[in-house]
């Protein structure tokens, strides 16, 4: 019985995190920039280089590892060893729940360095889109509005 409560537990974590997983890439709005007006420039790109962007890192990850952790220590033992099993599992799954997180929510993107029309430098790290690639020498916009740019073509 016990075994098939953590393989459960173990289970909705890998739908919770990977339910985390959403990205912002150059194409994907978030719900508050929708409908915001946005300043355009444009550019012609000077070089791309592939970056990582990191993982979110909020308390999912860290409370469906530490649960699951803290069930699979207490098979340790009754007693006080299933106690002690239960804590040091929980606080290893935490960890191992929180770099599980970070891994699955980590994303490729790009810096895409753009010397504007006139004449300055700028450059932007986004989410690469499947279908979306950009090359030197290449003209692109810049959209820019509630704190955030993105480069389009």
């Amino acid at each position: 019985m016990k075994s098939i409560l953590t393989a459960v537990l173990i289970g909705l974590s890998t739908i919770i995190l990977s339910g985390c997983a959403t990205g912002l890439g150059g194409g994907t709005y978030s719900r508050d920039q929708a409908r915001q007006e946005q300043t355009v420039r444009t550019g012609i790109v000077e070089s791309v280089r592939e970056v990582q962007i990191e993982g979110t890192r909020s308390m999912v990850g860290a409370v469906a590892g530490g649960v699951a952790g803290g069930i699979g220590g207490s098979y340790m033992g009754d007693g006080t060893l299933g106690a002690l099993g239960a804590v040091l599992g929980a606080v290893g799954g935490g960890l191992l729940g929180q770099a599980a997180e970070e891994g699955v929510t980590r994303r490729k993107g790009v810096e895409i360095t753009i010397k504007l029309d006139n004449g300055s430098l700028v450059a932007i790290t986004q989410e690469v889109e499947e279908n979306e690639t950009f090359k030197p020498g290449e003209r692109v916009r810049i959209l820019s509005g509630s704190g955030a740019s993105r480069v389009t073509h």
